[in-house]
């Protein structure tokens, strides 16, 4: 086990379709992206873009939500709670992912994901395989 600073849903908890809040319960890490690159380097729809990030790009496309360096997509296991239909973790694209090193961990500021610093989630990707087992809870 390990313990790492993240930074989860700026919206709070929860688990419904379209409220950009962090699903709570019982996971498991269903796909594993991104292995290989380097660290910063930018995701778009689970693929990486060619760019690595730095703050002049953070300032070309403010609007960005940054995912960076991995993905570990995380797909429900309670049916009801997080599985299946309107609250479906898999479907809501719940990612534990990198995020710019310069946003504070510890305080809410996603968008239902779970961001970790970049060499944090590089250090997580080797330990989580497939199956592992994520747990989130609150506090």
């Amino acid at each position: 086990m390990a313990r790492y600073p993240v930074s989860t849903a700026l919206n709070g908890p929860g688990e419904l379709a379209n409220s950009e809040c962090t699903p709570r319960g019982r996971h498991v890490v269903r796909a594993r992206i991104g292995s290989g690159l380097a660290v910063g380097a930018v995701l778009r729809g689970r693929r990486p873009t060619g760019e690595i990030y730095t703050p002049e790009l953070a300032a070309r496309y403010p609007d960005r939500d940054w995912i960076l360096t991995r993905i570990l997509w995380l797909s429900g296991c309670e049916p009801g709670r997080n599985r299946l239909g309107a609250v479906d973790s898999m479907r809501r694209y719940i990612y534990i992912h990198g995020t710019p090193d310069d946003q504070p961990m510890g305080e809410p500021r996603s968008h239902g994901c779970i961001r970790m610093r970049n060499k944090d989630i590089v250090e997580l990707f080797e330990y989580a395989p497939v199956g592992t087992v994520v747990e989130i809870r609150e506090g």
